[in-house]
């Protein structure tokens, strides 16, 4: 954790939900004036889409049926790692983009699935910001979870990732059921040892809990709408949050336990916003005062 060089992480599974918290940062971070420098967990993937397919055969050549993209093998834990120790000792680092689409890949003038070439970051960023599947990953080799100054984990109840991820991956990548199945099923040795376990770590946990039946996601025809849903957040350390503020703000909302407070689904984003916005004020003010002591120290 850094004074001076804050870290947010948001972590979770393929069709979690991930990309729609980092619009909420974006917008806490337009409106605070806060420059992060963002970072893409799947640009620590090990390899671009062509080269992980040639990987895949040869894996299911030599008999191993799990090869996925939540495994150590196939992201460079390490190097992650060391982006967020080299970020929390001196706010410098480098990143790139993996390029999902042609609408990604466009600007850059490169193939879909394609890594763009590692760049430093910004040398004047306030707080680094990582949302992707390992902001949370620990081992016997590594650690990352002890870097994020505010680590948080989304998580919708099982079925209700499957049927994200399905839309998603039919609807704006191609794939069909059967593949997206394929996949689900290939990842959940890495799910269970490399994904589940991050939540133990997280400061904390967002999961978005369906209201209607979602017993069979693979054949479900639409994603359960955020108000046919409750989402229980879950607080690792409750000391300090203003839970009677939060229940009055947040129309329907409960405690469940004594970390715990349950809010409609439409609400998420507003719950969010209460929550962290003073998370981030705080950030931001002890990194002011850290740079104004070091200036001091220095005169």
């Amino acid at each position: 954790m850094s004074v001076r060089h804050p870290i947010i992480a948001i972590t979770g599974s393929s069709g979690a939900g991930t990309t729609s918290v980092t619009r909420t940062f974006e917008n806490i971070f337009r409106r605070e004036s806060v420059k992060a420098a963002l970072i893409e967990g799947d640009s620590f993937h090990r390899y671009d889409r062509a080269e992980m397919k040639i990987r895949q055969a040869e894996a299911e050549a030599s008999g191993n049926q799990h090869f996925s993209h939540f495994g150590p093998e196939n992201n460079m834990f390490a190097e992650l790692e060391a982006l967020f120790s080299d970020y929390a000792r001196t706010g410098r680092g480098q990143s790139r983009k993996y390029l999902h689409d042609e609408k990604e890949a466009a600007p850059f003038n490169q193939k879909p699935g394609t890594f763009t070439p590692w760049q430093d970051l910004s040398p004047d960023t306030d707080l680094l910001f990582y949302e992707g599947l390992h902001g949370a990953v620990v081992t016997p080799e590594l650690n990352i979870a002890q870097y994020p100054d505010l680590l948080i984990g989304v998580v919708p109840v099982i079925n209700l990732e499957w049927i994200q991820k399905l839309y998603r991956d039919k609807s704006s990548r191609g794939y069909s059921t059967e593949a997206v199945t394929d996949t689900i099923l290939r990842r959940m040795p890495d799910y269970v040892h490399y994904i589940c376990p991050q939540f133990a770590h997280t400061h904390v946990n967002f999961q978005r809990v369906p209201c209607v039946d979602t017993s069979n996601p693979f054949i479900a025809r639409e994603i359960p709408a955020p108000d046919e849903s409750m989402v229980v957040i879950r607080f690792a350390q409750p000391k300090g949050i203003d839970f009677p503020y939060l229940l009055n703000m947040i129309h329907n909302s409960f405690m469940s336990r004594a970390n715990t407070i349950v809010v409609p689904g439409g609400k998420m984003e507003l719950a969010m916003q209460l929550i962290f916005t003073p998370f981030i004020w705080r950030m931001m003010e002890r990194r002011k005062k850290a740079i104004s002591s070091e200036a001091g120290s220095m005169a």
